[in-house]
């Protein structure tokens, strides 16, 4: 009689344990599909706001790079006298406040990008430092005209540089 007793207890109670068992799973499988959908939500409304800033820091950056481009700048600013020391210095320091202007976009931006930036800077200062250098250049003027001519060689600098922030671009979008 005993056994008949457990025999009894067990047929109720193994089914109501597989039951307890099978809905717990399925419960643990609804939890981890809605913590799922919340981090997808999460991830589209931050991607939705992150967009617009990345490419607004895409946007500034290619602006940054044409406005060091040696053939806007050179033309936008002027010398202040025909020394060519002064007129390299000068240029230089458009370029520096330029690039401390815009210092903060490379958060938006991948660091392949940031280093393109940097490289085409660096370059167009280095062109202008390595042309000024030249002795047979004497003022400002000659200055001008040689780095423009520079630049009639070769492709410059940003503008190697503002295709690559052009290809990522379509890459993000």
């Amino acid at each position: 009689m005993n056994f008949d007793k457990i025999l009894e207890v067990a047929l109720y109670v193994v089914p109501a344990l597989v039951t307890g068992l099978i809905a717990f799973y399925f419960f643990q499988k609804f939890v981890e599909n809605e913590d799922n959908r919340r981090r997808f939500q999460l991830m589209r409304d931050n991607q939705k706001h992150a967009l617009p800033l990345r490419l607004q820091a895409y946007e500034r950056l290619t602006l940054f790079l044409e406005r060091i481009n040696p053939s806007k700048l050179l033309i936008r600013v002027a010398p202040l006298n025909d020394n060519k020391m002064d007129y390299q210095n000068l240029l230089i320091q458009h370029i520096e406040q330029e690039y401390e202007h815009n210092l903060t976009q490379q958060i938006y931006i991948t660091d392949e990008s940031w280093t393109m930036i940097l490289t085409a800077k660096n370059t167009i200062i280095q062109t202008i430092r390595k042309t000024a250098l030249d002795e047979t250049i004497t003022n400002s003027d000659k200055l001008r005209e040689k780095v423009l001519s520079s630049l009639l060689e070769s492709d410059s600098a940003s503008a190697i540089a503002i295709s690559y922030l052009k290809k990522e671009v379509t890459q993000i979008l």
